[in-house]
């Protein structure tokens, strides 16, 4: 049996697939003051729709909803299937305290109280 469908079935059921993906993903990624959903990430980079993707290269943050996730120092790569591919050159990932240079003592205490 052969399996036929019509061009608009086939254009309304890629729109429908594209909509989940992006309703389904809380990922995006913000350059400047801009801010693109990710349609998906994996380690190497993360992709985008290729009607909403500028040729966006240099430095971006990625964020799940409102938890920053990572600065990343990107390059777009390749565009296929109706997706921008971007590649990560560096991926930090995000930290809301500033590092130690020194090594913290599991007993150490929280604070000093005076008297």
């Amino acid at each position: 049996m052969n399996d036929y469908l019509s061009p608009e079935i086939e254009a309304a059921l890629k729109a429908a697939r594209k909509q989940a993906m992006r309703n389904s993903s809380r990922l995006r990624v913000l350059v400047d003051d801009n801010s693109y959903a990710i349609n998906r990430m994996w380690n190497e980079g993360f992709a985008l729709d290729l009607e909403d993707a500028p040729h966006l290269r240099g430095l971006v943050d990625v964020y799940d909803g409102a938890k920053h996730l990572m600065q990343c120092l990107i390059i777009a790569s390749d565009a296929q299937a109706g997706e921008m591919l971007y590649e990560f050159k560096r991926a930090t990932a995000a930290v809301d305290s500033a590092p130690l240079d020194y090594v913290r003592a599991a007993d150490a205490p929280v604070a000093l109280l005076g008297s």
